[in-house]
């Protein structure tokens, strides 16, 4: 949050600079950070205002700190104990001379926030489960919470004086299980548990976490960071800080004992290890023997990625549930660990054979998660961060924590849900549900994420409702095109100069058929983005531009990607927005960019035989590649015939993060097609909408049809592939006509008005976002001074299958931005 808050307050005084009126007296009175919430609310105050006040240094504020307040009038607020916070109630003036005073970093508004375990629970579809009035009714009247199901945490502990996970109520047992080989005395005995302990988790943090992710009750927020599964029965096995193969192993043989006693049905595990998969560790031994007594057995993936054969071996068992972190985006996070493409194997136990492959089951949120904090050296790691993403009455309670240990808690927790709605369930029928129900994730395999994003609403509504998932998931799909690909990847760096242009010169060989290109634009001190656009000169002098980003501020990507591209020597350009004409040097500032030029080749390909030659074939051998597209099973990929509905809607489930829903009605979709239909017109239909609030990514006509053999126009493609982003209110945000951008200038398109007013917002976005483009044209007579600039985009114009390749292959850029 931190850093989005400083991304607006930096780019508003980069804005002030050009504003009247600006002198640097103004800028003098504002050393320390104020966040644009509290700037507008300073225009219009009369009275005092809700201030957070961070001061310099650690530990709570100090004396002097809390003179300084004394000492400005300001007689009201609160302190925090161990961070350096006051809440304040301040006025205009006592603000003005806190943003000036030495040893203040930062002021914000107190303003409402919502963040995080909130936010992943909103994106996997659990706050959804638990209000939904069916799911309600098939569950006695009540939302499901995960009540009565016994959840083991296998981790460093669990701090049970934390009212979300309170010793003796929702924590049924809290053991100490650290088994120490060196200080026991001589003689075999069995191995004892210390029970009753109330709080096992005194030097970690890590065991707090994760159980408030599985079942905390959010008690200490008011519900804002309540866990995925508040009702289960939290047991703790704590082994403290450092975790030896017989504390985990502990862990297991704690909860087979114990089974009946407290009715467990699952063990997650935040931890792991590295090498091959030896089905004869003990490690795997005990998670077999959980499995068989029907345990669900989750492992966190590992955090070692982005490279291949980093998987935790404990979670490469095929009885246990591995899972891997996500983003908030629903894109795998960087540092999550993968599976190895092609690994795999088989082995006996018992008699019976068993197969097992080297990826992940599911991926689920994992990236700064917010769930319960033990003040102890780790949970105090993201204490800097946590000031200005929490509210400060609740900062003594959560901290953030990024992970796959974050991600494999908030699975079990949907597991714990699945157990409520159906206790019956067997591991293996949880997991095939998981991968069936998963969303596929754009631009990664099943070695990489699984089968997909977690789908807890549809996971429930196939346990509840008797709902089949499972036929539009990649993971489960028969392809008729397939495509292997090579890239290279080769650093540069490019200087933005307003007065003097300078460019980087690099060689496009032979054979490539897609060339990337993308800088990142931080701009001011590395915070505002700064409003440039990156060009790519051909040869021939044709140029490919990345446009600037509507939300530049937010986003300081510029990506440019060429099919197709020439061989031979090309430029890179970085062009600045220009200013008005009393200062035509422009908006954008002097700026040293580094970023990253990827050169793909394709080894071969089977399945379209028809495109050989094709202006689009390159676009259409990434789109194949990268699953945003098929052929058909007679070989041929028919690249000019037009795309029609229900092909669009199968393309875009399964290659646009478009979450699976069996709800709602097509009526005239034939039954192969209605899962993808009926997935498309979803509300929330985009992983990108990580509130499910959106609306769908395909719409119905006007008498509720479908249409599924229609064509659609670039108009209705650009809704679609806008929406898919979840740039709806960026879409529907935008008035006026539709302008592209030209030599840092907006034109206004010649066809603006033919677009139908309630997609001239999409085609902004996709225009702007370099996902469709314009055609253009320079004039300019004998006499002109200045050449005549026209452009059309042609919204009526059906497209093509080739025209979507194109299009695809520009939006899977855009999705990673």
């Amino acid at each position: 949050m931190k850093k989005w808050v400083s991304v607006i307050v930096s780019l508003l005084l980069l804005l002030s600079l050009f504003a009247p009126g600006f002198t640097k007296t103004k800028a003098a009175l504002l050393p320390a950070v104020v966040d644009s919430h509290l700037e507008k609310a300073l225009e219009t105050a009369t009275g005092s205002l809700q201030v957070i006040v961070t001061f310099e240094g650690e530990g709570g504020p100090s004396t002097p700190q809390l003179d300084l307040l004394k000492k400005l009038g300001i007689s009201t607020g609160v302190t925090m104990k161990s961070l350096p916070i006051a809440g304040v109630l301040a006025t205009k003036d006592q603000i003005k001379q806190l943003a000036s005073s030495e040893g203040v970093k930062s002021l914000y508004l107190n303003r409402k926030l919502e963040y995080y375990n909130y936010d992943s629970t909103a994106l996997t579809g659990v706050d959804k489960a638990k209000t939904d009035a069916a799911m309600q009714k098939a569950n006695g009247g009540f939302p499901l919470s995960g009540k009565g199901v016994g959840v083991v945490i296998n981790d460093s502990g669990v701090d049970g004086t934390h009212r979300d996970h309170e010793f003796g109520k929702n924590l049924v047992q809290n053991v100490l299980g650290s088994i120490n080989l060196a200080s026991l005395a001589p003689g075999i005995l069995p191995v004892s548990y210390l029970e009753n302990v109330v709080n096992t988790d005194t030097n970690s943090g890590h065991g707090t976490h994760v159980a408030g992710t599985v079942g905390g009750t959010g008690a200490s927020s008011s519900g804002k960071y309540e866990g995925v599964a508040p009702g289960a029965d939290l047991i703790g096995y704590g082994s403290g800080a450092a975790l030896l193969v017989l504390d985990g192993i502990g862990g297991f043989d704690y909860a087979i004992t114990n089974q009946s006693r407290y009715n467990i049905r699952v063990i997650t595990n935040s931890w792991g290890g590295s090498g091959a998969f030896d089905p004869n560790d003990p490690i795997n031994i005990a998670s077999k023997a959980a499995h068989d007594r029907g345990i669900t057995v989750l492992f966190a993936a590992g955090n070692e990625g982005p490279a291949e054969n980093t998987h935790n071996p404990y979670a490469k068992a095929p009885w246990v549930i591995s899972v891997a972190a996500g983003e908030k985006d629903g894109s795998l996070a960087d540092f999550s660990s993968r599976g190895t493409k092609g690994v795999g194997g088989t082995f006996e136990i018992g008699g019976e054979t068993y197969t097992w492959e080297d990826k992940p089951t599911i991926t689920a949120p994992g990236v700064n998660i917010i769930s319960t904090r033990v003040l102890a050296p780790v949970s105090s790691l993201a204490i800097t961060d946590d000031a200005n993403m929490i509210e400060p009455a609740y900062l003594p309670f959560y901290t953030s924590m990024s992970g796959t240990s974050m991600a494999t808690p908030h699975v079990a927790g949907i597991v714990a849900l699945m157990l409520e709605a159906d206790p019956a369930l067997s591991p293996d029928e949880i997991k095939k549900i998981l991968q069936d129900t998963a969303t596929n994730m754009p631009g990664y395999e099943t070695w990489e994420a699984g089968s997909g994003y977690v789908n807890a609403y549809a996971a429930l509504e196939a346990v509840l409702f008797g709902k089949t998932y499972g036929k539009t998931v990649n993971e489960n799909q028969t392809f008729n095109s397939n495509v292997n690909t090579k890239i290279d990847r080769v650093p540069f760096e490019v200087i933005y100069n307003p007065i003097v242009p300078t460019q980087h010169k690099f060689t496009v060989s032979e054979g490539v058929s897609q060339l990337t290109a993308r800088i990142d634009a931080y701009g001011l001190l590395g915070q505002t983005g700064n409003p440039v656009n990156l060009v790519l000169i051909a040869p021939d002098g044709t140029e490919y531009s990345s446009g600037v980003n509507l939300l530049f501020a937010l986003y300081p990507d510029r990506t440019v990607s060429v099919t197709s591209p020439k061989a031979g020597t090309w430029k890179a350009e970085v062009r600045g927005l220009r200013g008005n004409e009393l200062n035509p040097i422009g908006l954008a500032l002097p700026e040293t960019m580094t970023g990253s030029l990827a050169f793909t080749k394709v080894n071969g390909y089977s399945g379209l035989n028809d495109i050989s030659g094709h202006a689009a074939a390159s676009a259409i051998q990434m789109a194949v590649s990268e699953r945003l597209m098929d052929g058909y099973t007679d070989g041929t990929f028919k690249p000019d015939q037009y795309l029609l509905r229900k092909e669009l809607s199968r393309y875009l489930v399964m290659g646009a993060g478009i979450r699976q829903n069996l709800s709602g009605s097509a009526k005239d979709v034939a039954a192969a097609d209605l899962p993808y239909a009926l997935a498309a017109i979803a509300k929330g239909a985009a992983i990108k909408d990580g509130l499910i609030s959106q609306n769908g990514v395909m719409r119905l006509d006007s008498n509720g049809n479908f249409n599924p053999n229609g064509t659609f126009t670039r108009a209705e493609l650009a809704y679609s592939l806008v929406q898919a982003l979840g740039q709806q209110e960026l879409a529907k945000g935008h008035s006026g006509d539709v302008t592209f951008l030209y030599n840092g200038e907006r034109i206004v398109l010649k066809d603006s008005g033919s677009i139908p007013a309630d997609l001239k917002g999409y085609v902004q976005a996709a225009i702007a976002l370099n996902i469709l483009n314009v055609k253009y044209s320079v004039k300019q007579g004998a006499f002109d001074l200045k050449p005549t600039i026209e452009a059309v985009f042609e919204p009526a114009k059906k497209v093509t299958r080739a025209d979507y390749a194109v299009a695809s292959t520009r939006w899977f850029q855009a999705w990673f931005q």
